[in-house]
């Protein structure tokens, strides 16, 4: 029994994350009490950072990170005993590949399907694009609903398989890449250079959580970001800020920018 959980999680002040790490606190209580192996759903890369957070506090307890590939954005974490070691062929995750009629079909088209099928986000991992296939990786135990339920694909017929996850690879990232110039790199001035919006739109959006950096929710608009960093704005997309030029004569700062499709 953990006593006192909200120490672990007092420093949280997102309430979507604070439930989601109470569930790791619980998956974290069942393994120390009943000496077996539990696992989380599909976390996102600010999630996995809280979570370990966490786990690291646990002397008793070891763990380990999957989503199919060793670079994938979205992880479960699998919590066990520290003396008991586990086997990744046993981690329960089932990667998928759909092929078919599947031109021109992006991330948000699948993911949107499989949503629709009434599955939770956080039993999706990573959706890689391919130029014949597209490789999915969710988790085990809704695996074969998704593959006798799901047959379209937006209004595209699909075919759908399991895999063998050593078949797994990187997907193919597909976006516009801008140079510009921004007074500074606070997160409204380049949200408005990327997404050629006014400075109190991107204000707004900001304020009403909309945006996060590195996954992470940010409401500050003066937040300032750095060469590398991958900012979200709902209902506009995600772009990385993948460098800094320099200075131009009129004092404001020379960026790259690629929007992903």
């Amino acid at each position: 029994m953990i006593n006192n959980k909200e120490q672990y999680i007092s420093h949280i002040k997102d309430k979507d994350e604070v439930m989601n790490m109470r569930r790791v606190l619980d998956k974290i209580e069942i393994v120390e009490d009943r000496h077996i192996v539990q696992a989380t759903d599909f976390l996102d890369p600010y999630e996995v950072r809280l979570a370990k957070s966490i786990l690291n506090r646990f002397e008793h307890i070891s763990y380990i990170e999957d989503g199919g590939l060793s670079n994938a954005e979205r992880k479960i974490l699998i919590i066990y005993p520290n003396y008991m070691g586990f086997d990744l062929k046993e981690s329960p995750i089932a990667p998928l590949s759909i092929s078919g009629n599947i031109e021109g079909l992006r991330h948000k088209d699948f993911l949107g399907s499989l949503l629709g099928l009434g599955i939770m986000r956080g039993k999706i991992g990573d959706i890689l694009i391919h130029e014949d296939n597209v490789q999915i990786i969710v988790s085990s135990d809704i695996s074969d609903y998704i593959l006798f339920n799901l047959r379209k694909v937006g209004n595209n017929n699909i075919n759908i398989e399991y895999i063998n996850r050593d078949t797994l690879k990187e997907g193919i990232e597909k976006y516009k890449e801008l140079i510009v110039n921004v007074s500074s790199l606070r997160l409204d001035a380049t949200i408005s250079s990327s997404f050629n919006l006014s400075r109190n739109d991107s204000l707004n959006i900001i304020k009403n959580g909309k945006v996060k950096v590195n996954w992470e929710p940010i409401k500050k608009p003066f937040f300032e970001l750095k060469e590398g960093d991958i900012v979200s704005v709902r209902g506009y997309g995600r772009f990385v800020l993948y460098s800094i030029f320099g200075t131009t004569k009129k004092d404001r700062l020379k960026v790259g920018i690629r929007i992903f499709k």
